[in-house]
């Protein structure tokens, strides 16, 4: 089993950027596709972002194309997502999770293990 640890969230101005970082431990990070969700305020968890295991393939949602990125660097079992641009709109807690399937996924029920969360604000 994987247990997964989210950080680099914060506070930042709009137009800002912010690095989270989800670090792996229990087992490596290689053997799965990761994917970045995000839950605002009084809304249901939404998908972000993912990565198969390999880094060869990634799928963003509509709302963060062109802002975020995310990558993974295996040797560190860490997984990145880069956000730039940022907007009141993203502010929301940011979850990293693992799917032992392959293949890129929009869908929660696709992945097995969570982390607890890192918050993001963005101010206005």
């Amino acid at each position: 089993q994987v247990q997964l640890v989210e950080s680099g969230g914060g506070l930042v101005q709009a137009g800002g950027s912010l690095r989270l970082s989800c670090a792996a431990s229990g087992r490596t990070l290689s053997s799965y596709t990761i994917g970045w969700f995000r839950q605002a305020p009084g809304k249901e968890r939404e998908f972000v972002a993912t990565i198969t295991w390999s880094g060869g393939t990634t799928y963003y949602a509509d709302s963060v194309k062109g802002r975020f990125t995310i990558s993974r660097d295996n040797r560190k079992n860490t997984v990145y997502l880069q956000m730039n641009s940022l907007k009141p709109e993203d502010t929301a807690d940011y979850y990293c999770a693992a799917s032992v399937h392959s293949g890129v996924y929009q869908t929660e029920n696709f992945y097995q293990y969570w982390g607890q969360g890192t918050q993001v604000t963005v101010s206005s």
